[in-house]
């Protein structure tokens, strides 16, 4: 992959964006987004895997904007519900779902599961992609539990029913620095940063298609 110094972030998702763009930011890389491209298609997310939606994304944005693509894509394993709703997440209560649908049908799907049983995890893997095709990918996780109603007004997604136990709040009650220090997407990208770091400043550091850390 040639150097890199100049990257495009996959998503149109405004909050999405915005907590990538923080936590890949001090690199000596522009960033830009799916805004600056208004012409790029949208990707379907028909993966049956994160990593594969991941790529996908990635590889398809960096063809159609000639840029270096960084991408993700995160699922929700949880226990009691046999690892639903997975790489599904985003879109469990269907296609047109807010976020607050999906929270209100996992919270009506766990209805009566003792606390101890409501063990879940996010998975988040990223993916960065070359207009050539080359792909790398970094992958983070995080345990925790879903609680019985949604707490705190931060964050999207799933944030406000996921408690972290070691801090003793839900990802929605967290500071968006703080959430930053500890998520899954957090922990993905900070792999994801080293990836890029070395790309933009030794392009021999990372050979090699395909190669994912």
């Amino acid at each position: 992959m040639p150097r890199v110094k100049e990257i495009v972030l996959a998503t149109r998702n405004q909050h999405k964006g915005a907590e990538l763009a923080a936590l890949l930011g001090g690199l000596e890389v522009r960033i830009r987004t799916l805004a600056d491209f208004p012409t790029a298609p949208e990707v379907k997310e028909d993966g049956v895997t994160c990593e594969a939606n991941a790529i996908k994304k990635a590889t398809e944005v960096a063809r159609a904007t000639g840029l270096t693509a960084v991408a993700d894509d995160t699922g929700l394993e949880v226990d009691a519900l046999g690892g639903r709703p997975g790489v599904y997440a985003a879109r469990y209560a269907g296609e047109q779902a807010t976020y607050d649908d999906n929270c209100h049908k996992l919270l009506q799907e766990l209805a009566g599961v003792p606390q101890a049983k409501r063990t879940a995890r996010f998975l988040t893997v990223a993916a960065i992609a070359s207009p050539g095709g080359e792909v790398h990918i970094a992958q983070g996780t995080l345990d925790g539990l879903i609680t019985e109603e949604s707490r705190g007004e931060r964050g999207f997604g799933y944030d406000p029913v996921f408690f972290v136990p070691e801090i003793g709040k839900t990802l929605a009650e967290l500071a968006p620095e703080e959430k930053n220090r500890v998520s899954h997407r957090a922990r993905a990208f900070v792999k994801m940063r080293e990836i890029l770091e070395a790309l933009s400043s030794d392009c021999s550091v990372l050979s090699g298609k395909g190669e994912s850390l």
